[in-house]
């Protein structure tokens, strides 16, 4: 039996979305993983609570909540960085004193669905590194980030040991507080700043950052871990995130799922909308070279 730790950190609000997590991991796991999940909790109502606890009828696990201080977080409720980045984003800062019997944890954001088993992931061997992760969408789509080497934080490999040993956690603290006005995309930039040249960059497919068809940080059909970046979530009706129908798939595997008249309206009457919104959005899609090279990657390259 492979023995795979995952963690997500959620408040209430976010519990539902924390629930598909679950339920994708669950259902494309080998018979032979054993899944831990631990959640770091801030603030999940007991109701909501119940509800994630029932996904072990998918497949047996252990899903264990954890009851985290905020008030150990003060330094961070003040960086300036994008509205929807909440405060319980920063508790993987802390993960290896959170969560002190774990040696090595995935760590997801709630706006992911897995589509395989994790255990390939888990085991990556890290060397001298003490994280792993895909490059973010930054790194692809813009000339001046062109071969940086600066992970996209949603899906993160950590070895809590070596966070221990070397005291990881002090040297967030440190680069956080030398650098707090410079930090433009909250603990992201705390993690690859304060770890340059101690990250292990791993396959994309392990992290596709997907907001429309055009923009994907990879044009892979086969998307280990699809990440909804960007404001507009599968969540929210009529947004053209290319990848939502995923979501609403792993969602009809929970306590939240769909019934027929909500179906009509997020599959049929969301599609319109979506379609509606991205032309509204960008009227010009077509005469832009990397909608071409979306159509070229998604239906062309791979037949070949």
């Amino acid at each position: 039996m492979s023995d795979i730790n995952v963690c997500l950190a959620c408040d209430d609000n976010y519990s539902k979305y924390a629930g598909v997590v679950i339920a994708s991991v669950l259902s494309n796991a080998k018979p032979e993983s054993y899944l831990h999940f631990y959640i770091l909790d801030g603030g999940v109502a007991q109701e909501n609570i119940d509800k994630i606890m029932s996904l072990k009828n998918i497949k047996d696990c252990e899903i264990k909540f954890v009851k985290v201080d905020d008030s150990q977080f003060e330094m961070y409720k003040n960086i300036k960085t994008h509205q929807y980045v909440t405060l319980q984003t920063y508790y993987r800062l802390k993960l290896a004193q959170i969560l002190p019997e774990v040696d090595r944890i995935i760590y997801m954001d709630c706006d992911m669905v897995v589509n395989d088993d994790l255990e390939e992931l888990f085991t990556t061997e890290l060397g001298d590194n003490v994280i792993a992760g895909v490059l973010d969408i930054r790194v692809y789509g813009k000339k001046a980030w062109k071969g940086a080497k600066y992970i996209n934080a949603g899906m993160v490999l950590f070895d809590l040991v070596k966070f221990r040993k070397e005291n990881i956690e002090d040297i967030f603290y440190e680069y956080t507080k030398n650098n707090y006005d410079k930090i433009k995309t909250g603990d992201q930039d705390i993690i690859n700043f304060s770890l340059e040249g101690r990250i292990k960059i791993v396959d994309d497919e392990w992290n596709v950052q997907s907001s429309n068809f055009t923009n994907r940080s990879s044009y892979t059909n086969n998307p280990k871990i699809i990440h909804f970046v960007a404001k507009n979530k599968p969540w929210h009706f009529g947004s053209f995130s290319y990848h939502r129908n995923y979501y609403f798939k792993y969602l009809q595997l929970t306590p939240w799922a769909l019934s027929d008249d909500e179906k009509d309206y997020w599959y049929n009457k969301n599609q319109i909308a979506s379609l509606v919104k991205y032309v509204k959005y960008r009227p010009f899609f077509m005469f832009r070279p990397k909608f071409y090279q979306a159509l070229f990657c998604t239906y062309i390259k791979p037949l070949f």
